[in-house]
């Protein structure tokens, strides 16, 4: 460890301001010698990173250089990057998570191509993180068989146990444009393709009979529906609602706000003349942009859980709410979805925050017999 390094790392829960740090290392950087930038990150790693009460400074410092790494092109910083995560990382799956969703936002995948070749201590990269990275790179288009060593890494047969090897490797059709973070050094920004439901309000009345409703919500569909939302209310101020109902007779389409508002969902307590409901129909690429966002970006307080996790998790809340689970082959899956009717939802009742993170999901099973229902909200 450089003399300079040292300073830093002794110094560091004393300073009131961290921005000559970041200034040092982006200088440093500049400079082309971006092992000091890594060291520096690793050395704080090794001194502040297993804290139970990590101070501030390293936080903001650790997320800088690892930004800096991560989002300069160029397979030096790539390399610099793996050696950083891999020595802060141990056990820490949420930052390998990230690191992958940096990496993959910043660099090209002829210069991450490197993580995959093994070898090198510079260039090593966990099995986690290769994971994590293949599917960051799927999410942003990318054709694996263009990179010969991602390919040969994602389609080898060892990993085939590892939960993300769920997932095919090239978009399918309900993942048209997935809503992605844009990374630079400062900060990130991205879209959130959910919020209080807009458009006017749906009648309630109507002379024609509700068929008769039973409901069939288990612990494991709940489980699996929220899959998408959990991170809102572990991590958040968020809550959840599921409900699955088996139907006597089809249901018409007409009919479904008034049916909605007879299954004794909180979330649409006191739904009447007074309080607005609005439902509209949507396309499976609807739903599954709202999940997606909401596992991958997180709620009001957390940051969710990327990418590549995100994707698996919206899959798997689409998967139950469409009557199947996840042990069918995913081509089975989406065809399964894309036969079922979706609509969105959202109502002016207490249960929803009506801020900016509110979900209210349903589908219709062919046939128009079975309908599985998920809303979430959350709150700053």
């Amino acid at each position: 460890m450089s003399d300079r390094i040292q300073k830093i790392v002794t110094r560091l829960p004393d300073l009131k301001s961290v921005t000559q740090v970041w200034d040092m290392a982006e200088r440093r950087l500049d400079q082309g010698d971006a092992a000091f930038v890594a060291d520096l990150g690793m050395a704080l790693a090794d001194r502040y990173g297993s804290s139970a009460a990590q101070v501030w400074q390293y936080r903001s410092v650790f997320d800088r250089v690892l930004r800096l790494l991560t989002t300069t092109a160029g397979q030096e910083h790539v390399e610099q990057a793996l050696r950083l995560v891999a020595a802060a990382s141990p056990g820490n799956r949420k930052l390998v998570r990230y690191a992958a969703s940096l990496l993959a936002d910043g660099q090209t995948a002829k210069d991450l191509a490197v993580a995959f070749v093994g070898g090198s201590s510079r260039a090593a990269a966990s099995e986690e993180l290769r994971a994590c990275l293949v599917h960051e790179l799927v999410l942003r288009g990318m054709t694996i068989a263009e990179s010969p060593a991602i390919e040969a890494w994602a389609t080898s047969p060892h990993w085939r146990h590892h939960p993300l090897a769920w997932l095919p490797l090239e978009l399918s059709v309900i993942e048209e444009a997935p809503p992605l973070p844009s990374y630079s050094v400062g900060g990130a920004s991205y879209p959130m393709p959910y919020g209080p439901q807009d458009g006017p309000g749906v009648a309630l009345g109507s002379d024609t009979p509700l068929p008769q409703v039973t409901e069939t919500t288990t612990e494991e569909f709940s489980e699996a529906a929220t899959a998408a939302v959990a991170n809102w209310a572990e991590e958040s101020n968020g809550r959840s609602e599921t409900g699955t109902y088996e139907l006597a007779e089809p249901v018409e389409a007409e009919i479904l706000p008034r049916l909605m508002t007879a299954l004794g969902l909180e979330c649409l307590s006191g739904v009447g003349p007074r309080k607005r409901f609005a439902l509209s129909a949507c396309r499976p690429e609807h739903a599954w942009r709202m999940l997606f966002a909401a596992a991958s970006t997180g709620g009001a307080y957390n940051n969710g859980v990327y990418g590549a996790y995100g994707r698996l998790a919206a899959w798997r809340s689409l998967t139950a709410l469409s009557g199947l689970s996840m042990t069918a082959p995913v081509g089975e899956v989406e065809q399964n979805i894309q036969e079922c009717d979706w609509y969105s939802f959202g109502a002016a009742t207490k249960w929803f925050e009506c801020v900016a993170w509110d979900i209210g999901l349903m589908s219709v099973a062919p046939g128009a017999r079975r309908i599985a229902v998920l809303a979430a909200t959350d709150t700053d």
